[in-house]
């Protein structure tokens, strides 16, 4: 067996999971594109005139912004016909992965108006199910989470996560629960909808498996690190704020799903509930009136999308480099490994002497890359200490057959002949002066 213990300032270490990768990101320079705008009348009965592509950008109501995608309605003209939005759906489909949401802004909460970024599973509803992400109406403090779907879906797992239950049954029919209503889980933090703006924005991220369909809100300040480097790992996010799970199988009720970002007015959510909102209904009779009548209340009605991405499980891969801190890294004694030639320069002024005393593992990793790659078949621990450092200390073990083994260049030596095994080790050393790669 052998050990080779590196010390350096910093490592990078890659590490092969059961991950996501990314499938799409909607970047600015694509976004639009990326997207079919839906110039119908509105499904859900909103007083709103969707618009086409072309008249949105000619009218102004999408741009790129400060490198931020802008979508929002029109607020300078009175609309007595309803008021100019955009409702776009993505012209790709997916089939579970990750979805992640980081937005600067979003148009609520405002009297009048209903914004919601959900996906749906085609046009015969709600056959292919619809998860809403975002969504809310008119002053509402905090964001619902909500599955619509036929009958035989409902939460049947109803604790792990942060959120409360308001409707337990999915099926949009379902007996003692409001037509459409589904199943939903309203977000405790007020910082998911009323106060979201005010607190600068969030992440919103939606992990669609097989067995579970998981939402997570980070208001901004409280963003996991990997989001940001494009390495999600959901695993170490903690306690989700809505988890549906049980009581329904995931693949039957859920295909096919286009996101979909909307801003309408009023209709069967935001007018119906008008009256039950004092702040809102005595500004005019009707949620319809107000809308029409009221062009500069929806100056932020508007949505400021700093990214959105769409991950995909694809089994093993390997993500970008990650520093892992103060951690002994070790490949397993019985995985054939394989060290190729070197990249860089002696590493001997960093390897102070340890004497006979060599640290022990504790950490496994599938493969390490320190400018060399190891590669095995283990399945590592789970990642909750990759966290950012500048310093590590690293152990590679290699097979206890060293005739599959080659380190540092040297030829493949029989495990029994500890002689020759020894002058070659001697004789690489006195080459290169010691410990290099």
């Amino acid at each position: 067996m052998y050990r080779v213990l590196l010390i350096g300032l910093f490592a990078f270490i890659r590490a092969t999971i059961a991950g996501y990768g990314l499938e799409d990101d909607y970047s600015t320079v694509n976004f639009f594109n990326m997207f079919n705008f839906f110039d119908g009348n509105d499904p859900t009965h909103g007083f709103v005139d969707f618009v086409d592509q072309g008249t949105a950008w000619n009218s102004g109501l999408i741009k790129i912004k400060d490198n931020r995608v802008y979508m929002g309605v029109d607020y300078t003209n009175r609309a007595p016909n309803g008021r100019a939005s955009v409702r776009i759906s993505s012209k790709k489909a997916y089939n579970q992965g990750l979805i992640i949401l980081d937005l600067d802004h979003m148009p609520g909460p405002i009297c009048g108006v209903w914004p919601a970024f959900w996906t749906l599973g085609g046009p015969n509803w709600p056959d292919n199910g619809e998860i809403d992400i975002l969504e809310g109406v008119n002053d509402q403090t905090t964001n619902h989470y909500t599955l619509h779907t036929g009958p035989g879906c409902k939460i049947g797992d109803t604790s792990g996560f942060l959120g409360s239950i308001t409707t337990p049954n999915c099926d949009v029919n379902a007996p003692g629960q409001s037509n459409n209503a589904g199943c939903s889980i309203a977000d405790p933090d007020s910082r998911s909808y009323r106060d979201f703006n005010a607190n600068g924005g969030g992440v919103f991220a939606t992990e669609w498996t097989s067995d579970a369909i998981t939402l997570w809100f980070f208001p901004r300040g409280s963003i996991p690190n990997d989001i940001y480097t494009g390495n999600p790992i959901p695993a170490t996010w903690g306690t989700p704020t809505a988890r549906f799970r049980g009581g329904c199988n995931i693949p039957s009720y859920f295909r096919n799903h286009n996101l979909i970002f909307d801003t309408t007015f009023c209709g069967d959510w935001a007018g119906n509930v008008w009256g039950s909102s004092p702040s809102c209904s005595y500004r005019a009779p009707t949620c319809n009136d107000f809308v029409r009548d009221n062009p500069s209340a929806f100056r932020d009605a508007y949505w400021s999308i700093n990214s959105l991405k769409v991950y995909s499980n694809r089994g093993n891969r390997s993500p970008d480099s990650l520093l892992i801190p103060n951690a002994t890294v070790s490949i397993p004694a019985n995985v054939t490994s394989k060290v190729p030639e070197p990249t860089f320069s002696s590493l001997s002024s960093l390897i102070p002497s340890f004497g006979s005393s060599v640290p022990e593992p504790s950490t496994s990793v599938v493969f390490v890359t320190l400018n060399t790659t190891v590669f095995a078949s283990e399945t590592p621990e789970p990642l909750q200490t990759v966290l950012s450092t500048l310093t590590m200390q690293t152990t590679l073990f290699g097979p206890p057959n060293p005739e599959e083994t080659e380190i540092g260049g040297l030829p493949r030596i029989q495990a029994r002949d500890r002689t020759r095994r020894r002058k070659h080790i001697l004789e690489h050393r006195k080459r290169h002066g010691g410990y290099t790669f």
